[in-house]
């Protein structure tokens, strides 16, 4: 797969790292592993750091059990030494602190509504990693681009460097005309902008027997099919929109490897098999060829 995807003109690999996870899955010691074989290939490592045991995103941001029922100065100074370790460690060219924080992260501490005990913990991550890694670039990533603004405003005296949004048409708005007004409505923030995370189908069908995310007609973007060259030329549209403005740095795709498996009648399989970079027989898509276009 890395092989593949340098070849066809990627350039970084962004990996989510889970903080004490049940099994090795996104662990400390898996993550360590597979950044260096990352590095190996020639690419960049943008390492998602999700500060909790587990998923976070809008609706879950859970504080680690290491970490639960820690006044806020220790929740800072854990915070701080687990960023300085990590960053230290992995030295990574991109690092996110936080996953999807719409709504903040570390719960209950750090929820947005505590503006300040949020800001506070942003701040603490972003300062651990300049004590650690003069080369990493830092990310905050929104999920989603209504609200973007009032978000990146309220952080803007944080220290990061890119300003993440994530563009799904199916949740985020079935034109990327709405991606383009989005970039174009925070370039007075002065910050690089990317696109965190977007995907798009190849097929409305399936392999395995686990749901996928997107299955109808009405969850596409206007103007771009559910097939091979669709995906490739929504990609296309993406990369255009992403490096269009001096501002605009790129874009990542989420679960490009998270290829069907487990059997055609798996019930526990890949709800997003239709959305990879592979096809059914994890064979490279067309898609490939969008992220070396000019």
């Amino acid at each position: 797969m890395l092989t593949t995807l340098k070849n066809a003109g990627c350039n970084t690999v962004r990996i989510r790292l889970w903080k004490d996870p049940q099994g090795s899955t996104s662990s400390l010691a898996e993550v360590k592993t597979f950044a260096e074989k990352v590095k190996a290939k020639g690419l960049k490592v943008w390492l998602c750091v999700h500060y909790s045991d587990t998923w976070a995103d809008p609706g879950q941001q859970t504080t680690p059990k290491a970490w639960q029922n820690l006044s806020l100065a220790l929740l800072k100074d854990s915070l701080s030494a687990y960023t300085r370790k990590i960053a230290s460690e992995i030295q990574p060219e991109y690092i996110q602190i936080g996953n999807e924080i719409n709504s903040g992260f570390l719960w209950p501490q750090g929820e947005i509504k505590n503006q300040s005990a949020f800001l506070e913990l942003l701040q603490a991550g972003c300062k651990a990693v300049r004590e650690s890694s003069s080369k990493s670039q830092i990310i905050l990533h929104f999920a989603g681009l209504t609200g973007a603004d009032w978000f990146f405003n309220l952080v803007g005296g944080v220290d990061y460097d890119l300003m993440g949004l994530s563009y799904y048409p199916t949740w985020h708005g079935k034109d990327p005309i709405v991606l383009e007004t989005a970039f174009k409505n925070l370039a007075y923030l002065r910050k690089d902008i990317v696109v965190a995370e977007t995907a798009y189908p190849f097929t409305l069908g399936w392999k395995d027997f686990t749901n996928n995310i997107v299955v109808s007609e009405d969850q596409l973007a206007r103007g771009f099919a559910a097939t091979p060259e669709g995906q490739a030329q929504f990609l296309a549209e993406i990369h255009r929109i992403a490096t269009s403005t001096n501002r605009g740095k790129g874009f990542c795709y989420w679960g490009g490897e998270w290829v069907a498996f487990k059997g055609d009648q798996a019930t526990d399989g890949s709800p997003w098999e239709n959305q990879a970079l592979y096809d059914f027989t994890n064979k490279a898509l067309p898609v490939l060829s969008s992220f070396a276009k000019k």
